[in-house]
């Protein structure tokens, strides 16, 4: 299995040797106003998206956990090959149905594509009336024998939903959103420093991989400030958090 972090939540992950793009968000420095209520006004995405979008056409698939627009920008509904396959949570065929994408693949609990074996899990995406209003989110769980078994967790903070996907299918691989992305009031809306170490602590055997760090303006927990953080409470060995465009092998 391979891995690479393109930016923010966005992924290309290489699986039974398939290529699935995760959570495009595609667009230039800047393009997007700030997320409203955060504590700066920086436009978004904060940094460049460092690889030509030629490998579009070379994608096999894309697999969305939700389409707020850090995860499914404008860019990426004007570029995605309409052709390619999306699979999503069920919420959301409608919108990509009548954005044009051609085929769409809804996964409600289990579905088979490509060999690959994808379970849908629940997140809470905040607390209270925020994760309400955020809602719905989903993460998913990417089997296929002979590879390690992948689970993204999406945008969601930790939570027992998250805690019983780790119990059902002890994921060999976990990508968490960290970055602690939270509005002016209200706690974070995905994980930050104390959640990944959760996650660690409930799947002692798994890699943990960190991203969704750097690029929006209200994520305000940066890569150092989880690695120190990792450090002390003695998990930092069980963590990676790769910088944009950085490639991993999974064994």
């Amino acid at each position: 299995m391979k891995i690479q972090l393109l930016r923010h939540a966005t992924l290309l992950v290489t699986v039974n040797e398939k290529k699935l793009l995760v959570d495009p968000m595609l667009g230039g420095i800047g393009v997007m106003p700030p997320i409203q209520n955060s504590s700066n006004e920086q436009r978004n995405p904060l940094v460049e998206f460092g690889v030509s979008l030629d490998f579009l056409q070379d994608i096999d698939g894309i697999l969305l956990t939700h389409t707020h627009r850090d995860h499914f920008d404008e860019t990426a509904i004007k570029q995605l090959p309409k052709h390619k396959p999306i699979l999503c949570q069920p919420a959301d065929q409608d919108k990509l149905m009548d954005l044009g994408f051609s085929t769409v693949y809804p996964v409600v609990d289990e579905f088979c594509w490509q060999g690959i074996t994808i379970h849908r899990t629940g997140g809470q995406h905040g607390t209270g009336e925020i994760a309400e209003k955020m809602a719905p989110v989903s993460g998913y769980v990417l089997q296929t024998e002979g590879e390690p078994s992948l689970y993204v967790a999406g945008d969601t903070i930790y939570c027992e939903e998250v805690a019983s996907a780790l119990r059902i299918y002890q994921p060999n691989v976990i990508v968490v959103n960290a970055g602690g992305a939270r509005f002016v009031t209200g706690d974070p809306i995905t994980m930050a420093e104390a959640d990944v170490v959760s996650v660690c602590r409930q799947a002692p055997k798994s890699k943990v991989i960190a991203v969704h760090m750097e690029a929006i303006n209200h994520c305000l927990v940066s890569r150092s400030d989880l690695c120190a953080y990792l450090k002390q409470e003695g998990v930092m060995g069980q963590v990676i958090i790769p910088m944009d465009g950085e490639k991993l092998t999974l064994g």
